[in-house]
């Protein structure tokens, strides 16, 4: 059965209004029309771009058109690898979707006033009438504010299982922040914009989910707030929230373990603004998700300031990333220089599509960066079936162990058994990869290098694929 379920957008959201979406059912007659939010991308130069989402079953056709006086002569919609059934004219672009996809939709080559399409599978909201839930049903045409340390005394009052439920509306959290407890779980429905921050601290068995939105553009860079922070936290699932422009982190996790990161899309256009960042962490799963930020996508480090320990087990598969700034994914930078440093291992990196990469520090290029400082030690780290379609200023890979003062007070201290394999660039004009270590006593050893392929031909050796091997490494094998 095909159907559709969109979304209202209630009054006073930030809108962007640069195209006209619509959507119906294949084999229906009437066509929805979808709003579009405003989100803020690129911290070079900020530029505002569109966002639009509804779920379906089944097959859907859409409609885009764009707004002012010019004709389309391109389309781009990415990832490629998802060969999206799209036509075009000079004013409309139709697209038909027989899965839950999530593209980048750029008309006549304009990657930073594009639309942001996210589709999802349909899903079925709780009961808002249980007893056990907190119902807060939110209003289409005016703000509701809510005290939360009120909000979260009456939950606490609730058995374990309870529930808080934000209803279709624009929810102001006084202080900015809510601090969820143990045993809760957090609804957002779809059309639900809160404007503030979660915060999940010493806290277990909890998951926030939905199709609503977290809405942070409105704050400062220096304000600090994330979209979700949570420290000291295991077995949290943060799934289907869109999160706009908080000015530092998306996702925040420093000291937890057992955390689930599903079917998320963030944007950030401020620096230090970072998708999915993990300090001192263990059994990660980021997967599904869409990240666009101005800093790291995801970065994976050991200590980092009240944090302390190793990270480890931590897969992210299924992504798509869209570095503006920096690394897509970025391992290794922080640990515990005052002592022994940390271990960060058992990573896995796989079916990744990543859409951009352009850094302008240049001992930071990589899209796939192992940059060990803090006399940290990486090992056991897998890259797999690896898509990048666009490099402004970077290279595909950067493995060092490092020595910045600026950002480390003491080098890394080893790299070890590393594999990438199924790496596919598809642009042009990239710097040259690097692997180096620091010094007889830091070393890069044992990386496995097989299956890359620059512009559809598969690289025979380092040089075609535009790799350099520096000093201090051993063990590097190319297939």
């Amino acid at each position: 059965m095909n159907k559709v379920i969109t979304y209202p957008i209630p009054e006073g959201a930030v809108l962007q209004n640069d195209f006209h979406v619509k959507v119906r059912a294949v084999g229906t007659e009437e066509w929805q029309d979808i709003g579009c939010y405003q989100v803020k991308v690129d911290m070079r130069e900020v530029r505002k771009a569109s966002m639009a989402y509804f779920d379906f079953t089944g097959e859907v056709e859409v409609e885009i058109t764009r707004s002012g006086w010019y004709s389309i002569y391109q389309v781009d919609v990415r990832p490629k690898s998802l060969q999206t059934d799209v036509s075009f004219d000079a004013k409309t672009v139709r697209l038909k979707l027989n899965r839950p996809v999530k593209l980048s939709i750029e008309i006549n080559k304009d990657r930073y006033h594009n639309l942001h399409l996210f589709t999802r599978e349909i899903l079925a909201p709780p009961n808002p009438d249980n007893e056990n839930t907190l119902y807060l049903p939110g209003d289409l045409q005016r703000v509701s504010i809510h005290r939360t340390e009120e909000l979260i005394y009456q939950v606490e009052k609730m058995p374990a299982g309870r529930m808080i439920y934000f209803g279709a509306g624009i929810h102001y959290l006084e202080e900015c922040t809510m601090h969820i407890p143990s045993n809760t779980t957090v609804y957002l429905a779809g059309g639900a914009v809160i404007v503030g921050t979660f915060i999940v601290s010493h806290a277990e068995n909890i998951r926030i989910y939905g199709r609503g939105c977290l809405y942070l553009a409105r704050f400062e860079r220096f304000s600090g707030l994330n979209g979700i922070r949570m420290s000291h936290a295991s077995n949290i699932k943060f799934q289907g929230i869109h999160l706009i422009n908080p000015p530092h982190y998306s996702v925040y996790l420093g000291g937890c373990k057992d955390i689930l990161i599903e079917d998320i899309t963030s944007f950030s256009c401020e620096g230090w603004s970072d998708g999915v960042d993990m300090m001192s962490s263990s059994n990660v799963t980021v997967k599904n998700c869409f990240l666009r930020t101005s800093d790291d996508c995801i970065a994976i480090y050991g200590r980092r300031w009240d944090y302390n320990g190793d990270s480890r087990n931590i897969l992210v598969t299924n992504c798509t990333l869209w570095a503006d700034v920096a690394h897509a994914v970025g391992i290794g930078s922080h640990g515990d220089y005052e002592h022994n440093g940390n271990i960060i291992e058992q990573i896995r990196v796989e079916n990744i599509d990543i859409l951009e990469h352009n850094e302008h520090q240049m001992e930071y290029l990589g899209c796939l960066a192992i940059n060990v400082g803090d006399k940290n030690t990486v090992k056991n780290v897998s890259y797999e079936d690896i898509r990048i379609e666009h490099i402004e200023h970077g290279k595909l890979i950067d493995i060092q162990i490092k020595f910045n003062p600026y950002y480390n007070p003491a080098p890394g201290k080893r790299i070890e058994r590393i594999s990438l394999k199924k790496i596919f660039y598809m642009g042009s004009g990239e710097e040259t990869s690097q692997i180096k270590g620091y010094d007889e006593e830091r070393k890069v050893v044992d990386v496995v290098i097989e299956d890359v392929y620059i512009r559809g031909k598969k690289a025979k050796s380092l040089e075609e694929a535009n790799i350099e091997v520096g000093p201090f490494t051993e063990e590097i094998i190319f297939r």
